[in-house]
């Protein structure tokens, strides 16, 4: 005899079939980003950019390995259960100092690697100054960038501020227990740290295949989200997809005329290679036209921020 299923249940056999979290890979995440930025180092208007960015996310790749963050207290994420919020929320996080250390570190190889611009060692130079003479205005720029506060904050310092920040969470995120996540977290931020997504991605391979993920800034926890529903007001009626003609087909731009804002989506089954910090990073030009177009960013790219930002190719095909 058949059975018709209550909703819940229906809910909880689709939650259990769809991976809904996947937690960063500590032993790649920084690596494989490092690699993707000298490949599109290559063929790019900003190559001089993303060889530095290269630079500073080869030391979050050794920073992370012997990172060991003080993590949640067992009566943290229990509040986090009963509330439903995400057990690591980056903003008023009570920070270890570890978290400067790290800064430290990240500073110390980019000023040593070779071909580095002499305006990011001056950048280096000052943020090592900071760390010694005045750290308490590091966590003020560090709850800023977390904040993802444009006012005020030093678009040259926040890229490197942000990294040693993202080593940090990183850390947290990739020896957190999923079984302890909440069931349900907020709409459009991470399960993990509560920050925005930087783009989305549709994964192939395995239990991921064809599901989109939205993938965290800060943390780079992905977790899924339906296709063609906009990530930042939920709307599902005014979802469209831009690009730029003659470009690859692995990048786009997610636009809502509900909300008027977007996110890019990249798709792995048309480039396996896509890592969305770094493709987010090195199509500038995709912003510029869906700019143009009147459409605004849901959440920035946490290696770019304003004051830094390179100038795209103005000869890009439209």
């Amino acid at each position: 005899m058949q059975r018709i299923l209550p909703r819940g249940e229906i809910e909880a056999l689709d939650h259990n079939r769809i991976p809904q979290v996947s937690l960063p890979d500590r032993g790649s995440i920084f690596a494989t980003r490092a690699a993707r930025l000298r490949q599109l180092a290559a063929d790019s208007p900003v190559a001089d950019y993303l060889l530095l960015m290269a630079h500073l996310v080869d030391a979050q790749h050794r920073a992370l390995q012997n990172c060991a963050a003080p993590s949640a207290s067992e009566e943290r994420i229990s509040l986090a259960q009963a509330h439903g919020m995400p057990p690591l929320q980056a903003v008023g996080w009570p920070r270890d100092p570890l978290w400067r250390s790290i800064l430290g570190q990240l500073l110390d190889h980019v000023a040593s690697a070779k071909d580095v611009p002499a305006e990011a060692i001056d950048v280096c130079a000052g943020l090592r100054r900071a760390l010694a003479e005045d750290p308490e205005s590091l966590e003020d720029l560090a709850e800023a960038v977390l904040s993802e506060q444009d006012q005020g904050v030093d678009g040259a310092a926040a890229p490197f501020v942000m990294a040693a920040l993202q080593v940090y969470w990183t850390d947290l995120a990739s020896r957190f227990d999923e079984k302890q996540l909440p069931v349900a977290s907020p709409f459009g931020v991470c399960p993990v740290c509560a920050s925005l997504p930087v783009a989305s991605v549709v994964r192939v391979g395995g239990q991921f295949e064809g599901y989109r993920y939205l993938c965290c800034s800060l943390c780079a926890t992905q977790w899924h989200m339906v296709r063609v529903k906009c990530s930042h007001c939920e709307d599902v009626e005014s979802v469209a997809y831009q690009a730029i003609e003659g470009r690859t087909p692995a990048i786009k731009a997610e636009t809502c005329d509900h909300c008027h804002t977007y996110r890019k989506i990249f798709y792995q089954d048309k480039d396996l290679q896509v890592e969305p910090v770094a493709d987010d990073l090195a199509s500038l030009m995709l912003d510029v036209l869906v700019g143009e177009a009147g459409y605004s960013r849901a959440s920035g790219n946490p290696l770019l921020w304003h004051g830094s930002e390179p100038a795209p190719d103005q000869g890009a095909e439209q």
